[in-house]
């Protein structure tokens, strides 16, 4: 059953561009996938073609096999783009090979080990008790939630001196377990801002009195050894990963001690197949998997597959504001019930289905990350 097409679509998932992915097998079996937006995405279309033609005529049941050959095609090692195009093929194979045999994803990498999968809320922000509150109620009346991630900054990290950024977030986080039911969970997210590893450590300490579920990415991920003093230091559960790229990057860091939790985002190791790996190697180091996910449908649903199968999978990220109508593409996305992703046992490959009349026009937005100015006039880290 040979790889016989590949197309792409522009398309959004709410307000963020997305690079959807086809590839149809000789016997028209179609897989389907989604490009990790790291941002100059109107890169992909041309790098999926040239990738294509080295896989093209392949076996699409043979994910694997086909992964193997695109982290080979280069000299140097695949960057950003290149994994993150290379996870969307093997996700769009993923997808035909379960499809050709009858079976959901999940099935073909071991089967379940779980029977749903519990999912948190990405918020974001920091908004006040009150806004915050309202929020956190109406999703949890919708669907479920009971644990939730926001942004630790309570204003301006830049243009505020430190100590008062520390004080105020551990004032917020006293006011947010106060007013929220004591069994609900809430997780920071640092967004490698600070680079400083003692700012990292006085942002756990401002959190660890009220037991955060963890604290992401204080830092730049380059330097593995300042990983290993933060976590050293730390009193609260220190998780990363979205900005590692392979199964090299997580023995490092976990060789060094540089994490409780990891964090590897499916779209950007080179998908599901290099995440097995990635977890293998956490579980050897005692470390759950908790996936950065801040995507869309068919992110989400590879995300699903891979935790319905994996033993140390902890929590699953899910974008909280994500509407049936915000990816018109997708008419049945996993939703979460009850704060948990239902698996669809009667559904082959990733269970869910693509109408195709909506992607038959560019549905493309324009989105740019902004680099944060200092009052000096210098860049900082977003």
């Amino acid at each position: 059953m040979k790889i016989q097409s590949l197309h792409t679509y522009l398309q959004r998932v709410g307000d963020r561009p997305r690079v959807l992915v086809k590839i149809t097998a000789e016997d028209g079996t179609a897989g389907w996938a989604e490009c990790y937006n790291h941002g100059p995405d109107l890169a992909f279309p041309p790098l999926l073609e040239h990738l294509f033609e080295q896989i093209k005529g392949m076996d699409a049941l043979s994910p694997t096999a086909v992964n193997q050959r695109l982290q080979q095609s280069g000299r140097f090692p695949q960057g950003a783009l290149g994994l993150a195009a290379i996870a969307a093929i093997d996700h769009a194979l993923w997808d035909i090979a379960g499809k050709a045999l009858g079976v959901p994803v999940y099935q073909l990498i071991g089967g379940a080990v779980r029977e749903r999968v519990r999912v948190y809320a990405g918020l974001y922000n920091a908004p006040d008790i009150a806004e915050l509150r309202d929020t956190t109620a109406e999703l949890h009346e919708r669907f479920g939630f009971t644990a939730f991630k926001l942004s630790p900054y309570r204003r301006d990290l830049h243009r505020t001196r430190y100590g008062r950024v520390v004080r105020e977030l551990a004032d917020w986080f006293g006011d947010i377990r106060q007013h929220h039911p004591d069994d609900w969970e809430f997780a920071f997210d640092a967004h490698a801002c600070v680079w400083e590893p003692w700012q990292a450590v006085e942002l756990g300490e401002a959190l660890a009195p009220n037991g955060p579920l963890f604290l992401e990415e204080p830092i730049r991920p380059e330097h593995i050894p300042a990983w290993g003093r933060v976590r050293s230091e730390l009193k609260v559960p220190l998780a990363t990963g979205e900005s590692l790229y392979n199964p090299q990057e997580f023995l490092a860091l976990l060789t060094a001690g540089g994490a409780d939790i990891v964090q590897p985002d499916i779209c950007v190791v080179g998908g599901l197949t290099q995440m097995l790996k990635i977890a293998t190697i956490a579980e050897a180091h005692y470390a759950p998997v908790t996936p950065h996910n801040p995507m869309g449908p068919l992110a989400t649903a590879a995300n699903v597959h891979f935790a319905a199968a994996t033993t140390n999978f902890g929590i699953l990220e899910y974008g909280a504001g994500y509407k049936v109508g915000d990816a018109p593409w997708c008419p049945d996305p996993y939703l979460p019930v009850n704060g948990y992703l239902d698996l669809r046992p009667d559904r082959p490959g990733w269970g869910i289905e693509i109408d195709e009349a909506a992607l038959t026009t560019d549905d493309w937005v324009s989105w740019t990350r902004r680099v944060p100015v200092r009052p000096d006039g210098s860049t900082a880290w977003m």
